[in-house]
């Protein structure tokens, strides 16, 4: 994640650098740190930081399609997919062990890089996407 998609994310969120690393558990040194490029957002900041928007998203209407009816997913792929087990098609790219690809993968950079290309995520970040 870049610097200022986190801070476009912040800004929906509507929080302060204080209270967003209250939110995430993180020092408010952190926030400027990822804000001004001195360092590399974690996948674990980036993971929070995207669940945390898409709780607001939802708030405000956004639809919560089920990843598996968007991908029309068969039968054998649903029964070894924890998003379907959990009942959580609108986070299946929160979740990790997805098999959306045929296999999970190895980390979240490498889940993430399926993710981000993917309709089921762009749809529902799509007032991210022009960023």
């Amino acid at each position: 994640m870049k610097s200022n998609k986190f801070k476009d994310i912040r800004a929906k969120l509507n929080k302060t650098q204080k209270e967003l690393a209250q939110l995430l558990g993180i020092s408010i040194k952190a926030i400027h740190s990822y804000e001004q490029e001195w360092r590399k957002i974690p996948h674990h900041v980036e993971r929070q930081l995207l669940f945390l928007l898409s709780r607001v998203l939802l708030d405000n209407g956004k639809p919560s399609d089920k990843c598996w009816d968007i991908r029309k997913c068969p039968d054998k792929r649903l029964k070894k997919c924890p998003a379907w087990e959990f009942k959580a098609g609108d986070l299946c790219w929160f979740i990790n062990g997805t098999k959306c690809s045929g296999e999970a993968h190895d980390s979240w950079k490498d889940k993430m890089k399926v993710c981000e290309t993917c309709r089921v995520f762009k749809k529902f970040f799509e007032i991210e996407q022009g960023n």
